[in-house]
């Protein structure tokens, strides 16, 4: 389904939530359950409770819909209460997430991957984590507006204009901050390339 029709077909769901039906209200979750799941796991590490603070992100959608005007696509607008909620969660725990990174939608790859990985050369296999962790610390020290535009752009596969709506700035503040998190990136990640 094109963004353009996926874009009508949540409007049409979300004008049958506001108007009582709550079964459409289900259909929404699962179209958009296991995006925000993965997008949360990028703040809140720990799978179980990305999971609680999903269910939460949808409780506060469900609640606020009435209020919903549509002057954004429901899905820019569920992703800002999503990554509202999991910047909330993690201010009430008063923590950093912890270093665990995996992502929802990509556990089911997990075990293939590690099958993978016997085939490869020990040294592929440690210039290969070592690449990972450069760029994951890189990233966690990166600031908010830096790391959040830069993983609704690369993890997420978000437009800059929805990137835009969800982090409420202009396009070009959008394309600015991709721009100096992927500069940060590959100032930490040259050394690697050099010495291979």
């Amino acid at each position: 389904m094109s963004n353009e029709s996926q874009a009508a077909a949540d409007q049409l769901l979300v004008k049958r939530v506001q108007a009582g039906d709550k079964r459409a209200f289900d259909l929404l979750v699962k179209q958009y359950q296991h995006k925000i799941i993965g997008l949360i796991g990028r703040y809140v590490y720990d799978q179980h409770e990305a999971l609680d603070v999903a269910q939460e992100a949808f409780i506060k959608a469900y609640r606020a819909l009435p209020g919903f005007r549509g002057d954004s696509a429901f899905y820019t607008w569920l992703y800002r209460i999503a990554i509202n909620t999991a910047k909330n969660h993690l201010v009430a725990r008063n923590r950093r997430p912890p270093d665990v990174d995996v992502d929802v939608d990509d556990a089911q790859y997990l075990g293939a991957e590690n099958e993978l990985r016997d085939l490869e050369t020990p040294e592929n296999a440690l210039y290969r984590d070592e690449m990972e962790r450069v760029v994951k610390q890189t990233l966690d020290r990166l600031p908010e507006d830096l790391r959040v535009a830069l993983t609704l752009r690369e993890f997420e596969g978000m437009s800059y204009e929805d990137i835009a709506n969800v982090m409420d700035c202009p396009v070009g503040t959008v394309r600015s901050r991709i721009f100096r998190a992927r500069e940060a990136i590959d100032k930490e990640i040259a050394p690697l390339l050099n010495n291979n």
